[in-house]
């Protein structure tokens, strides 16, 4: 007696139980738990889907992309800013002006190389580039503006370089989930790739 009694608790407890975990009310039997497995599946599944297109790789590629105008403009603001004998201040907005130039220049050269007028290719690479290139402007210049000396290190000394590399690889290192999270949002360089196909 105490036997039965106790299976049948058993299973009172385990249907209950499957009707708590499905969410889904006072539901019983096969169906209804295959539902909600199904259910579960999708919406586990489909916040899996959807980031899940974007690669890595790709997102590198982006942060690349930008990080190769970011310092192609930096450099090019510390020469001229060094060569006209401006102050750090000076030089690093000159700096920053001239990365934005540069990264916002390697995105419009591709999206009019597809045929697509200026202006929209200016909306587009604004659209694509603008919180990409500010996070790495911010991780780039916050680190060489904390890093002791490097502000005032020439050009022409070893130390400013490494420095240098150093602020730009923990950019890109930052900057890439930004630029994963964007693409996967239809957002950042995901606009610029329908114009490269």
């Amino acid at each position: 007696m105490q036997h039965d009694a106790h299976s049948h608790h058993d299973h009172d407890t385990h249907t209950g139980h499957e009707g708590h975990t499905g969410h889904a009310g006072p539901t019983t039997g096969h169906e209804s738990h295959h539902e909600q497995h199904g259910r579960h599946h999708q919406r586990h599944g489909g916040g899996h889907h959807a980031p899940g297109k974007v690669s890595w790789s790709m997102a590198a590629k982006a942060t690349l992309h930008c990080l190769t105008g970011c310092a192609i403009g930096e450099v090019l603001g510390m020469v001229i800013g060094t060569a006209l004998g401006w102050g750090n201040t000076q030089t690093m907005i000159l700096a920053i002006v001239l990365a934005f130039f540069f990264g916002y220049a390697l995105t419009l050269r591709g999206i009019l190389a597809a045929g697509v007028d200026f202006k929209t290719a200016f909306k587009v690479a604004l659209a694509a580039d603008t919180l990409s290139i500010a996070v790495m402007e911010i991780i780039d210049n916050g680190i060489i503006a904390l890093w002791p000396g490097a502000m005032d290190a020439h050009l022409s000394e070893p130390f400013f370089w490494i420095v240098l590399a150093i602020a730009l690889a923990a950019a890109f290192v930052i900057t890439t989930p930004v630029n994963k999270w964007m693409i996967g949002r239809g957002k950042g360089h995901a606009v610029v790739h329908q114009y490269h196909h």
